[in-house]
């Protein structure tokens, strides 16, 4: 039986999901403490426990430490993407991702990796190394395939054309 997650890390993610969905990329640090989406108001030392784990990982950065503005760097908006991704609220906009591979034996580690991660995005297995989504990922998988240094032996496909 799996353990619900910690409240630290129910914030943690809060706290990234906000900052990828806001209009302009940055978010005060006094708009998480009333957030509505939370059952009550977060205590500020908790709230800044959580925001100084986030800059140490490299996740956000302060725009202006007078006024506490943070925003996401490209690390964050990455992390935050595959945590929406794994969530899976969006809609479906009627286009298939298939990613096809044929890894080399030799990068095994590579290869347990991405089958991790499309696991992870909700990806299902057609055939052994065929594995299809709805979810809107291609961009985000297609760096995460050249991060690994495995493009050469993955292919990612968009379509809205997949059928008998």
């Amino acid at each position: 039986m799996a353990r619900p997650p910690s409240k630290r890390k129910v914030l943690t993610d809060l706290v990234l999901l906000a900052l990828e969905k806001s209009i302009d990329g940055y978010v005060a640090f006094e708009d998480f403490i009333y957030n509505p989406l939370l059952e009550r108001p977060v205590k500020k030392s908790v709230l800044s426990q959580v925001i100084k784990r986030l800059r140490d990982q490299g996740l956000v950065e302060f725009i202006s430490d007078n006024e506490l503005i943070l925003r996401l760097t490209d690390s964050g908006r990455d992390k935050a993407l595959w945590k929406k991704m794994a969530l899976g609220d969006e809609k479906w906009d009627g286009k298939w991702r298939l990613v096809i591979w044929d890894v080399p034996e030799k990068r095994r580690l590579a290869r347990d990796l991405l089958r991790f991660k499309l696991k992870q995005l909700g990806f299902k297995q057609w055939q052994k190394s065929v594995w299809a989504s709805k979810i809107n990922c291609t961009k985000l998988l297609r760096d995460f395939i050249k991060q690994v240094g495995i493009e050469d032996w993955v292919m990612v496909i968009e379509s809205d054309n997949v059928g008998v």
